[in-house]
This record gives C-alpha cells, structure tokens and sequence, in this order.
C-alpha cells in the first residue's frame, strides 16, 4: 500500500502545471469561502458586543426588543419587581442609548452611552487608566479605547465635551472584549447621570441586569418576568437572538450565504474540471499499472489519495491566506469586523471534503472503465 500511495503522489507532482492549478482552484475556493462567513462571524460579534461587554448572566427586556442597539424602555417598577422574585440574588437597571457630543474643538460626535447601576457598577469595563471610583465624581465619563476612540480626538483624562448643555469630563480610559458595530465611540457613566443628562421618554430602563441565586432559579425567574409582560434571557440566549435578527431578518445572512456558495461552487467546479483533465492525461499509466496486477481497489484508493491530498492542502493554503489578510487588514483597519471561528473552518472543510469526493468520484468512473488492452494498442 505505501508503494501504491508513493506513485500516486509522484503522478500528481509530477506535472506541475496541473497541481499548481488544483491547488489554486481549492485555495481560492477556501479562501472565499472563510473569508466570507468570517466577515459574517465578526459583524455578528460586533452586534453582541454590549451584550459581551456587560456579561449580565440575565438580561430582562421588552419582548420587541430585536438587537440590544434597540432597546424600548420599560417602567420603573419592572426592576422592583424583579428583585422580588426568589432565586433572584439582586437586580440592577441598566441604561442604553445614543447621544451627540460637542467636543472641544466644537466638532460634534455621535456616541453610543452605557449608564451603569450607581450602587454596584455592574457590567463596568477594565481600566487601562484612571480609578473606577472616579465614575462618581461630578460630569465623570469613561471612554472605551477602541476603533473607534479617535473620532473624539484623541482623548485622555481631563478631556472634556458637552453633552446638551452638560459639562462632561474623562476620568478613565477603558478597555473591552468586543467592539461595536456601528462606528460610534462609547461611553460609560452612571445610570442616574445618563437618565439626567440625555432626554428620554417618561421610561427610562432600558434592560433590567439580573443576577440568580443558582443555575436552577434561572427557569424560574423567567417563568415569573413573562408573567408581567416581559421577557428574561441568558446572556447566551440574547447573543443568539440578535445573530438570528441579523441572519433572518437582514439581508445581511442571505447575502453571505450566496457568496459562499458561490465560491464553493467555483473551487467544485474547477477542482473538478482540473482533476478529470488530470485523470485523463495519465490514463496510460494507470492502464500500465492495471496490466501489470493492480487491483480496481488499489487504483480507487491512489485516486481518493490524490484528490484528499490535493484538497486537504488547498484547504490549509486557503486558511492560511485568510487568516494573514484579516490579521493584515485589521493592523491597517482596527475597526475591521471579521472573526475566523471553529465553525467557519468546520464548515469550509466539510465543503473541500465534498470538492474532494466530487474528483474523486469523476476519476474513479473514468479509471476502472479503462483496460489494459486499449492502452497498449493505443
């Protein structure tokens, strides 16, 4: 068998045009293909980010609320409800909304504000400079360092703005684990001054942050939150709401699904084409093999051989191209929003295990119809 699978392998190198042309239909295939779902992985990321960032382990919401960039403020009395509930450690109001700041230099800047509860500061993001403590001091804002951090030129500690007719001042410059996907800086204040310095509606709550007890309350708590009109999710479950807003009832999912099956449907189609061109310039040679004793088993598996050689390579030549072109496209843009996943690389090797199988079965076919007779006379 290893015999067999050495000039399987020395046919296949051995004309290099042809190899090099397999291995950059399935490249590019895989390229596309994870560059495609890994653009969709990383819009998604972003849609979640203020869900990632908080990490509440439940979330209490209006059922119409579709992403958390969307929110519809809820009464008062739903946190206090809430904190009654048994199997609720403790519950906190959270506020989220958008703003427009006039900086310094008298340019004005949208920007997306998290109000967090004034007692416990829960979901606050990692200091990279200042005292968390400093949150409390009057006008105090914390500024996330991302992306998108320059639109408000640059700031630092002691930078300050206005936010309708409020003073505001940066007392921390934060950090957290995913950035936002529409391009806005973001602040973080406290819940009390958001509500003061922003004009709402007469509710103002935008999501309600509950702790439980235990894993078991969990069930529970939201059994007793949709009595009342609302809805109580995990911060899983919220995740995936919004990914399935943005696969569904977007054009965005349908748009990426075409492109990678259209890139799946390139690297099948040339793969395919390639290999039979392949299979039929070495016919001789495997006649020649057949006559001299080997079996129709042997032939299948040098074939296979081949093309999951062929494949599995273009694959990691695929993956490997991809992943430098997002690491060199976010050196160059910070904000760029593409994440490779276990689930983008699953799905691309199931796909170039189908072209594989695909070019195995058109060799296969043309192979054992051959005979040892009509090459030799040929």
């Amino acid at each position: 068998m290893k015999g067999i699978l050495k000039i399987a392998f020395k046919l296949l190198v051995n004309d290099k045009g042809k190899f090099a042309a397999l291995l950059m239909g399935i490249t590019f295939a895989v390229f596309l293909m994870v560059m495609m779902t890994s653009i969709f992985s990383g819009v998604l990321r972003s849609a979640s980010s203020v869900v990632i960032n908080i990490g509440a382990k439940i979330w209490v919401m209006d059922p119409a609320v579709t992403t958390v960039a969307n929110s519809i403020p809820m009464p008062d009395f739903v946190q206090d409800a809430v904190r009654s509930i048994d199997g609720v450690k403790f519950a906190v109001p959270l506020y989220s909304g958008a703003a427009t700041l006039r900086l310094s230099n008298g340019v004005y800047q949208s920007v997306s504000i998290l109000g967090l509860d004034d007692t416990s500061l829960l979901g606050r993001p990692e200091l990279l400079q200042g005292n968390i403590t400093d949150i409390f001091a009057e006008n105090g804002f914390l500024v996330v360092k991302d992306s998108e951090i320059n639109k408000l030129n640059d700031p630092h500690i002691g930078t300050t703005f206005e936010l309708n007719e409020h003073r505001g001042v940066i007392v921390g410059i934060a950090k957290v684990t995913a950035n936002g996907l529409f391009g806005m800086p973001t602040l973080y204040t406290t819940y009390n001054r958001a509500i003061q310095y922003i004009p709402n509606a007469r509710f103002t709550t935008s999501y309600v942050l509950v702790e439980p007890k235990s894993p078991e309350a969990v069930q529970h708590i939201k059994d007793e939150v949709k009595k009342m009109g609302f809805i109580a999710v995990t911060n899983e479950e919220f995740r995936e709401n919004i990914s399935t807003y943005y696969k569904y009832k977007t054009g965005l999912g349908t748009n990426i699904l075409i492109m990678t099956l259209i890139s799946f449907i390139v690297g099948l189609s040339i793969s395919g084409q390639t290999f039979y061109t392949f299979i039929l310039e070495n016919l001789d040679k495997f006649g020649a093999l057949k006559a001299i004793g080997a079996k129709s088993r042997e032939l299948i598996i040098m074939i296979v051989f081949q093309a999951g050689f062929t494949a599995l390579t273009g694959y990691g030549l695929g993956v490997g191209l991809c992943t430098l072109m997002i690491g060199l496209a976010k050196i160059r843009l910070p904000n760029y929003a593409s994440v490779v996943t276990f689930g983008n690389l699953g799905i691309a090797f199931i796909m170039v295990l189908i072209i594989a199988i695909f070019s195995s079965l058109i060799g296969v076919r043309k192979v054992l119809k051959i005979e040892p007779f009509d090459v030799f006379r040929g």
